[in-house]
Order: C-alpha cells, then structure tokens, then sequence
C-alpha cells in the first residue's frame, strides 16, 4: 500500500447511485369486492413472496414456512413419491380449487394426469393433502378448525396433519373420510413407524421428518 491509502469495503463515489439497492417489496392493493372475492380473482394475482389463500370470500396471508418446515415436506414428498404408483404425484404447495375456496396446502397427492400446464387443481383431482402445522395460534386455527373440514366438504379421502413441535413431536394423524367428516385412522410419533393408504401405501416413521442429529 502506498501513502496513508487504506483498503475499505465501500464502493466508490457515486457507485450507489448507479446502483441502488432494491427496494422492499410491497404488497399488492387489490379492488374492494362486495360480495367476497373469488377462485378467478384468487388466479389472478400476483405471485409475491407470501402464501395466499382465499377462505370464504377472503384472503388470508401466511409468510413462507421455516426451515424446519420445510424440510418436513420436502422429506415427506421424497418418501411418498418413492412409494407412489406412476399415475400420482405429491408435490408441495399447489394450488388446490375446494368449492369456492382456493387453498394451498403443504403438500398435495393427486392424479398425475391432472397437474401438467395446471395453474390449480381441483378437489376431484385429489386422493390426499398434508399439512405442517407452522408455531403459532393463527397456524393451529387453521390447520386444525379452518381447513380440514374444507377438505373434507371437498370430498378428498385422505388429510394428514403434522406436528413438529410439543409431546412426541413430530407427530402424524392420517384421517380419513367418513359420513361425518374426517376420522382419525392412524396416528405415528417420534420412535414408532406409520403407515399411510392415500389409496396406495406409504410407511416412514415420524422422526425423520426432522433434521438429523449431529
């Protein structure tokens, strides 16, 4: 180095103006429906780093899940896909058409021959949706009293709901559809096996839905 120059992480005079850093992203404004807003105005919308979902005529916006979610449903969509017939797919959140909702759970299972060129899928095209219950009370509202009867009103045969966190986590309940909604048929914790008939069978233990230890 020469003189008293010093080496500086700074960029030169007027680098920042050439360059400035990119604003926070804002959220969309969207027309005021009187009547509630609908599927066709739920594919309309913009894709933005939220999940958003249409419930009764209106939107309810969730951030994008943590890593311990998400390592969940990657883990459990490798296993059902190793398991899974040529003619279905599990895929993680798509966009699923239930009634006059628009949902999107963590994971879909569904007729292959449905999903390509698909913006959405439809309740018919469903045998199976999974839910990871995210920490928080908005997140257990939904997933435990909001959606689940959604799904069942949908006519889909199969919804596992998963709990990464509390006694036994991470824990799995499989319900299947009855005259009465969902019933509980199966449930798995840490150290014990499950298996899933989503109609084809799926067996995985609940522990490794978590990261391993090191």
């Amino acid at each position: 180095m020469e003189g008293d120059e010093a080496m500086t992480a700074l960029p030169d005079d007027g680098w920042l103006d050439a360059h400035p850093p990119p604003g926070r992203a804002r959220l969309f404004s969207v027309p005021h429906a009187e009547d509630g807003y609908t599927v066709e105005d739920w594919l309309k919308l913009p894709e933005t780093g939220e999940r958003i979902e249409l419930i009764d005529g209106s939107y309810l916006v969730s951030p994008m899940p943590n890593y311990d979610h998400a390592f969940a449903a990657q883990s459990l969509v490798r296993i059902i896909n190793d398991a899974s017939p040529n003619d279905f797919l599990a895929v993680e959140t798509g966009n699923l058409q239930v009634r006059g909702d628009g949902l999107i759970p963590d994971i879909v299972v569904g007729h292959i021959e449905a999903m390509p060129g698909a913006v959405t899928l439809s309740s018919e095209d469903v045998v199976c949706v999974v839910e990871i219950v995210s920490p928080g009370k908005s997140a257990h509202w939904r997933d435990y009293i909001i959606k689940p009867p959604k799904y069942a009103a949908g006519g889909i045969p199969f919804f596992v709901r998963v709990e990464l966190q509390g006694d036994g986590a991470p824990r799995a309940e499989v319900f299947k559809l009855g005259a009465q909604g969902y019933e509980l048929v199966a449930e798995g914790k840490a150290g014990s096996s499950l298996t899933i008939d989503i109609p084809f069978p799926v067996s995985f233990g609940p522990a490794v839905l978590t990261w391993p230890r090191r």
